[in-house]
């Protein structure tokens, strides 16, 4: 189903990719890097950091990948903590987690 604001993922995904590619090693941040059994599932990178599989699209967007079955190479990630992958979602309308969505938008948003 399309969300109700179809720009959203889009533009999460692109601040994210902002957020990694602009934050300097000194700023608040998550440093992470990838482990060999991680290559094939992004789920996993997202419960060893976040201690939930739902922010796959972080992991993705962070490490550059164009495609969700795209191999993630091992390297250091650059992630947003959870009250800045927070402000993201609330600034770009998108929700990743399941509980937190109704009837195709984020429960916040209403």
């Amino acid at each position: 189903m399309i969300d109700k604001n179809s720009t959203a993922a889009k533009n999460f995904y692109k601040e994210i990719r902002l957020f990694s590619e602009r934050t300097k090693s000194w700023e608040t941040q998550i440093s992470y890097e990838t482990k060999p059994d991680e290559a094939h599932d992004l789920t996993l990178v997202s419960q060893r950091v976040y201690g939930r599989r739902d922010e796959f699209l972080v992991i993705m967007a962070a490490a550059g990948l164009d495609m969700v079955d795209q191999a993630l190479p091992q390297k250091r990630l650059t992630l947003p903590t959870e009250a800045q992958l927070y402000a993201i979602k609330r600034r770009t309308g998108f929700e990743s987690k399941a509980d937190s969505r109704f009837n195709f938008s984020p429960t916040w948003a209403a």
